[in-house]
C-alpha cells in the first residue's frame, strides 16, 4: 500500500515586484481576499491597476442593469482607492454571459501590453472553487482568457492591430500568473497587518452588500476568515492572515 503524497509547502511569491495587473471578470471579485494583497504591494511602492471584464449590472436582484453598472463600477473604485490602487479599466463585456474567445483575450492583452506588468494577478478558471464551492461563468471565462492573453501580449503577430495601430508594443515581461481560490495553491503573499484596509476595500460596495441575503456573512467575517484559512495552510511562524495563489509560470 502506498503512502500518502504530502502537500507541496507553500511559498511566498519570488518575483521582485514593480507593476501588478489584475484582471477579473467582476466588482467584488477582488475584494474576497486579493485586496490584502494588493495593499501590501501598494504599501510597499508597486503600481498595481484592476482591469474588470464587466461592470457586474447583473449582480443585483433588485436594481436593473442600467442603473446597476454605474453603481457597482463606482463601488470597485471606491475600494480599489481603499488599497492603494489609483486606476480601474473596464472592458464592459455583458455581466453574466462573457464569453472566452478573441474579443476577450485582445482586451486583455491590450491591457497587459499598456501597463507592462511583472505578474499577473487573476481568478481560478476551474470549475469548482478551492474549498468546494462551483465557480460562476463568467470567473472561468476570464480567469483562462488572462492567462492566454499573457502569452498573446508578447506575440507580435497576434492581434497585430496592438502594435501596428495603437502603438502598444509586445510585452513579454511577465514572469507567472497568479490564480486566486485556484487548487491547489503553490504560493502564498503574507497580509498580515493588512486586515482593515481589505475589509474597508468590501465594504465599499455597500449597496452590492445590502442586497445579499442575511444570512451572508458580514465583510469583516468574510475577509477575516479567508486571510486567516490561508494562514492556516501557510503555517509559518508570524503569518496570521493569507493569500493563497496558484502560479502559472510564463
Amino acid at each position: 500500500m502506498s503512502e500518502p503524497t504530502t502537500p507541496a509547502a507553500l511559498e511566498p511569491i519570488p518575483e521582485q515586484l514593480e507593476r501588478v495587473l489584475v484582471v477579473v471578470a467582476h466588482p467584488d471579485d477582488i475584494e474576497y481576499g486579493t485586496a490584502a494583497a494588493v495593499d501590501v504591494w501598494t504599501s510597499a511602492g508597486v503600481t498595481v491597476t484592476y482591469l474588470l471584464a464587466t461592470r457586474g449590472e447583473a449582480g443585483i436582484d433588485g436594481i436593473p442593469p442600467e442603473q446597476a453598472a454605474p453603481l457597482r463600477a463606482q463601488e470597485e473604485v471606491t475600494g480599489a482607492l481603499r488599497v492603494g490602487v489609483e486606476v480601474v479599466e473596464f472592458l464592459d463585456h455583458q455581466d453574466g454571459v462573457v464569453e472566452y474567445g478573441l474579443a476577450l483575450r485582445k482586451g486583455i492583452a491590450r491591457e497587459i501590453r499598456r501597463r507592462r506588468p511583472d505578474i499577473v494577478i487573476g481568478m481560478s478558471y476551474e470549475t469548482v472553487f478551492a474549498g468546494g464551492m462551483t465557480n460562476q461563468a463568467d470567473h472561468r471565462a476570464v480567469g483562462l482568457a488572462a492567462v492566454d492573453a499573457v502569452r498573446d501580449a508578447a506575440n507580435r503577430w497576434i492581434f497585430r492591430d496592438l502594435a501596428e495601430q495603437e502603438g502598444l508594443e509586445p510585452w513579454s515581461g511577465v514572469a507567472a500568473v497568479y490564480l486566486a481560490v485556484a487548487e491547489p495553491p503553490t504560493h502564498y503573499v503574507d497580509v498580515t497587518g493588512h486586515l482593515e484596509p481589505a475589509v474597508a476595500s468590501l465594504e465599499a460596495h455597500a449597496e452590492y452588500n445590502r442586497h445579499l441575503p442575511d444570512a451572508f456573512p458580514k465583510p469583516r467575517e468574510l475577509v477575516t476568515g479567508i486571510l486567516t484559512r490561508g494562514a492556516a495552510a501557510v503555517a509559518r511562524p508570524g503569518v496570521e492572515h493569507a493569500v493563497l495563489f496558484r502560479r502559472y509560470p510564463m
